[in-house]
């Protein structure tokens, strides 16, 4: 019992209760790891341990997601256990990236104090490697970008501990913890730096099988931390400019010679890191909107761009109807949804053109409740209704569509 149990489904809320996490399929998967982790050794042992820590964190993010502190504690105290133990394993203790995701999941629970200690310990005992060591560029972009999501606005974030964190990974030497100040000579120092890293990364030489994937991570991590830098001592237009500039050198076809370096650059070397610069883009320009007053256009801008290009990236998505929905008119989103739907044969524009609409129906339906005096409101919103029934019949029409249990499970709910 149980197998049939594992997947749980985020999209339905059956009553008060989201579907978790299943006892039985639970414990079918928490054996599946105690088996596999006797089986591997050294690095295949490590990623494992990685894959493992991320399925707790994923339960730790659900339990936030739910409210529900209670569960949440305890859910805590478990992950924490097997994080504590993975890191004890003799070929994890210098694995960094073990121990970012540690780090990253005290700060989910809150331990703010904590999680940086482990920071500050992975960094201090990661060398002096800087831009140019992989795992320490992404190590330091997600505690700069976890510090800064902290600040009320961007007024003195120059002076703050992601400025910090970023200047050091620059300088290429020990890492100092934070002592409140950061030295304006540093800051101008490592602005130069991540320029000219980034320029050498850009006319690299295209590379070939594993290394074009890491060095296609490394690339996104370093204009992840040179873009947050400017964003924390210049503003979001200097942020904005390197993402531009990097997609325009990333986006050049084929290899081609540069005039100026003689070099050959272009999405060949890169296939992925285009995808996920936009994304670091997009979550920029939504962090910003929410601590000061920005314009809506260019992130519509930057998401329907980037939704064009790759029709199944699900952050893009949820940002996209994130927007949208503060929106009053729906015509442009429907003719949007509309065109990509036409241009792709993924299923994702289509399960989330259903979420969207079914988003402005449950937003109709409570106005529409609404208590007005002594006259209660009942009149039925059927033209939604009938819009989202025609997306639905639509969907599983498609190739993909009609082999998606999930989708028909969600007709068969939205007809119920």
């Amino acid at each position: 019992s149980g197998f049939n149990s594992i997947g749980h489904m985020d999209t339905m809320l059956r009553g008060r209760h989201h579907i978790g996490h299943y006892k039985e399929g639970e414990e079918f998967i928490q054996n599946v790891f105690h088996v596999l982790f006797l089986l591997f050794s050294g690095k295949e042992k490590s990623n494992l341990s990685i894959c493992w820590l991320q399925y707790e964190i994923s339960k730790v993010v659900q339990c936030l997601q739910a409210k529900n502190k209670k569960k949440l504690k305890a859910q805590g105290r478990k992950s924490k256990k097997l994080a504590k133990n993975l890191l004890k394993e003799p070929d994890n203790r210098n694995y960094l990236c073990l121990w970012k995701l540690y780090a990253y999941l005290e700060w989910l629970l809150g331990n703010i104090d904590d999680a940086r200690k482990v920071f500050d310990t992975a960094l201090c005992m990661a060398g002096t490697g800087g831009c140019k060591s992989p795992q320490l560029c992404s190590l330091s972009l997600l505690y700069a970008q976890l510090e800064a999501e902290l600040l009320e606005s961007t007024e003195g974030a120059v002076i703050s501990r992601a400025v910090h964190i970023l200047t050091k990974l620059a300088e290429s030497g020990p890492y100092v913890p934070y002592s409140g100040q950061v030295l304006s000579v540093n800051v101008l120092k490592a602005r130069k730096t991540y320029e000219h890293v980034l320029q050498d990364y850009l006319s690299k030489t295209p590379v070939s099988g594993q290394d074009q994937v890491s060095d296609a991570n490394q690339l996104v991590n370093l204009v992840g931390c040179y873009a947050l830098f400017q964003y924390l001592t210049v503003g979001i237009d200097a942020a904005v400019l390197i993402y531009a500039q990097t997609s325009e050198k990333l986006e050049a076809p084929g290899p081609q010679k540069c005039e100026n370096t003689g070099e050959n650059f272009g999405i060949q070397n890169f296939p992925t890191a285009l995808e996920a610069i936009t994304l670091l883009h997009t979550n920029l320009l939504r962090f910003h909107m929410k601590i000061s007053v920005y314009p809506l256009n260019p992130l519509r801008e930057a998401l329907t761009e980037a939704l064009k290009r790759y029709p199944s990236n699900q952050s893009l998505w949820r940002s996209y109807i994130h927007i949208q929905r503060k929106s009053h008119s729906a015509s442009k989103a429907r003719r949007f949804f509309d065109g990509v739907t036409r241009s792709t044969n993924s299923l994702e524009p289509w399960l989330f053109a259903i979420q969207a609409e079914q988003l402005r129906k449950k937003l109709t339906e409570n106005v529409q409740r609404a208590d007005v005096g002594e006259i209660h409101s009942t009149i039925p919103e059927t033209g939604l209704t009938n819009r989202i029934v025609a997306l639905f019949e639509h969907a599983v029409q498609s190739e993909n569509g009609t082999h998606c249990p999930l989708l028909w499970r969600m007709y068969l709910n939205f007809l119920v």
